[in-house]
């Protein structure tokens, strides 16, 4: 606990102006404003339901989206609405909540506002959780060719390529072309790079190879590059190389020390000079904070991520928390991971410590714990490890279907997932098979 802290700030009454012009409302509390509606963003807004504060949350998205899915998304097996929901549906309950769809374009910290496209908007407190994007590492060729898996729209977009490539597979007479346009390649071995290529082999190899059976599935490769001599680098070794040998057995080739250099759309090139003929290049290999966050004057560390106090602030503004992938925070001397968990425990230690400053309490320092990891290869394969304990296989795989359920939001999104995923296991067949580009 920290012995230092600051006099509250004074509420910014009859001064929060709305979008599009409208008049201010008159309010005589606090206006917490919370910049980013995911997973701390949201776990902000709803830990500050009873605190005596108004509470507005700014987002250039309408919903909240569950990205550890995002891959299934992208290789078919569920639809975007089904791992996504409506923030003012989520939120409807909530009385002393306000959410605006806006894009957030700057910080003016000295007047405590926040700079839209749609014009300013005054604060109390500020929690920034504006989250992280791909980071490509000035490979301007995967940039340009290559498709992240951040978004929507990204997975989408990987959803229709690989659909794509399969019919013009079907048109092509080349047998050259036709292996590139069948050889995939996902780069980095963390746990989207993981589970991304473990589900993509698998559509292939259990559903299109029914939707195409004139194509000879010998000439598809999927394809696991990881620049380092391991995969999910934080876990223990026995379960490293269990998802290793899980990925070789569902026609997986992975590949360690394999650094991409380039990427032409047609060609992947490693450190090395080794070429790859590929249509398909999937990037898993990195993220950074947002590049919002590299516009705010802020002394920033590794990843653009913003540097913060023990207490979650900014340095010299007590009214100011950065949160979730955009904070800088190590621990035993190495930077928190940029996950989901480290974002819901930062949001709700910050909320706390602006409850603690109204009442003119010193913040609290945040803590983390960590809840343990986990990722699935696929059918019946997952790897685990929770409260020290490292397991894997069917009981591995059944507790992150579990876990997953879990913390979807909304009901109908949870029964529906669980209908796709069962309907899936037991037919071997993918619904969302649809190639939806213009």
């Amino acid at each position: 606990m920290s012995d230092v802290t600051s006099p509250p700030p004074q509420p910014a009454a009859m001064r929060l102006p709305q979008a599009g012009g409208a008049p201010p409302r008159a309010t005589a509390r606090p206006t917490v404003l919370i910049v980013g509606a995911g997973f701390g963003g949201l776990r902000a807004a709803r830990a500050l339901r009873k605190a005596p504060v108004d509470v507005v949350m700014l987002d250039r998205h309408n919903y909240h989206l569950f990205q550890p899915l995002l891959y299934q998304v992208a290789t078919a097996g569920l639809e975007p609405e089904q791992i996504a929901k409506p923030v003012r549906a989520i939120l409807r309950g909530q009385r002393n909540f306000e959410f605006r769809m806006v894009e957030v374009t700057g910080v003016d910290f000295a007047a405590r506002q926040v700079a839209t496209d749609h014009g300013p908007v005054s604060y109390d407190f500020l929690i920034l959780a504006a989250g992280g994007e791909t980071n490509y590492f000035g490979l301007d060729g995967i940039v340009r060719h290559g498709f992240g898996l951040k978004s929507v729209v990204e997975a989408v977009a990987i959803r229709n390529q690989v659909l794509s490539c399969f019919e013009r597979a079907m048109l092509e007479p080349d047998p050259e072309r036709r292996r590139a346009l069948l050889t995939f390649v996902v780069v980095g071995g963390g746990p989207t790079g993981v589970e991304m290529s473990g589900a993509l082999s698998e559509l292939i190899r259990l559903v299109l190879v029914k939707d195409y059976p004139r194509l000879n599935i010998k000439d598809v490769r999927v394809l696991l590059l990881e620049a380092t001599d391991r995969l999910l680098a934080t876990l223990p070794e026995r379960l490293r190389e269990a998802a290793a040998e899980t990925l070789w057995r569902k026609h997986v080739e992975v590949r360690f020390g394999a650094a991409v250099q380039d990427y032409d759309g047609g060609r992947v090139v490693l450190k090395g000079g080794e070429v790859i003929p590929a249509h398909t290049l999937i990037w898993a290999a990195g993220a950074k904070a947002v590049s919002l966050t590299a516009t705010l004057g802020l002394a920033t560390a590794r990843q653009g991520r913003v540097t913060v106090t023990p207490t979650l602030n900014v340095p010299d503004h007590s009214e100011v928390y950065v949160i979730g992938d955009a904070a800088y925070l190590e621990k035993d001397g190495q930077p928190l991971p940029m996950m989901a968990p480290v974002a819901i425990q930062m949001a709700e230690t910050a909320t706390r410590n602006i409850v603690r400053q109204l009442r003119g309490e010193p913040p609290l320092g945040f803590r983390y714990k960590d809840p343990g990891s986990l990722a699935t290869i696929g059918r019946n394969a997952a790897v685990a490890y929770l409260g020290g304990v490292a397991f894997k296989g069917f009981l591995a795989w059944v507790v992150w279907l579990i876990v997953h359920i879990i913390q979807l939001i909304g009901f109908r999104n949870k029964l529906f997932v669980l209908m796709n995923w069962a309907w899936d296991y037991f037919f071997y067949e993918r619904a969302a098979r649809l190639i939806t580009k213009e």
